[in-house]
């Protein structure tokens, strides 16, 4: 019971310390406020959306192909991850299924351990299967470790995405300004629809 309790409260606080930063990066903003409503807020999802895919395009250019392959892929433009020992991620992105988009989620994610600061990355997953889309797309909430495992892409010596890779049913990519992240998990992830 202690145990449960001692993760139910490390998760709040995480989503607290994301909801704290966010709210103070908000305060920085030079940005006029709108009244849209989420109307504005799917059009920004969009637009971010849209510029870190031709980001990805850019900086891994088989991702081209295996996003063209996909039956469905998530866009998550700017996922804040911060935190001071205990740590948390949020951000918003789009469904593209075809040449649309389909449906808008967001994507929380905690974490205990020693961390510091703040940094933003796009998250990308990949539904290379039709069942793959149809479960996440029936989900109430998809988890990632609990309803499917998200194999990582990671780049070859030839600059191609390794091969085993690219035949899992479900793939990601995390990047920042640098590019590709190495090294980095996805597992308990949660993303739910907007």
């Amino acid at each position: 019971m202690h145990k449960k309790f001692s993760i139910l409260r490390s998760s709040t606080l995480a989503v607290a310390a994301v909801a704290m930063v966010g709210l103070g990066m908000t305060g920085c903003t030079t940005t006029p406020p709108t009244n849209d409503g989420p109307h504005a807020d799917r059009r920004e999802v969009n637009h971010d959306a849209d510029e870190a895919t031709a980001k990805l395009f850019e900086t891994v250019p088989s991702a081209r192909e295996l996003v063209r392959r996909s039956k469905g892929y998530l866009v998550f433009p700017a996922v804040l991850q911060a935190g001071l020992v205990v740590g948390g991620e949020y951000g918003k992105g789009a469904l593209h299924v075809g040449n649309m988009t389909e449906d808008y989620y967001r994507l929380y994610a905690g974490s205990v351990g020693w961390q510091i600061g703040a940094q933003s990355k796009a998250i990308f997953v990949l539904f290379m299967t039709q069942d793959s889309l149809d479960k996440f797309r029936a989900s109430r909430g998809w988890q990632v470790g609990a309803d499917a495992t998200v194999a990582l892409a990671t780049i070859g010596a030839n600059g191609d995405i390794d091969t085993n890779t690219a035949q899992q049913p479900v793939i990601g990519f995390v990047t920042t300004n640098a590019g590709l992240m190495a090294g980095v998990s996805l597992q308990g992830a949660k993303i739910s629809k907007m």
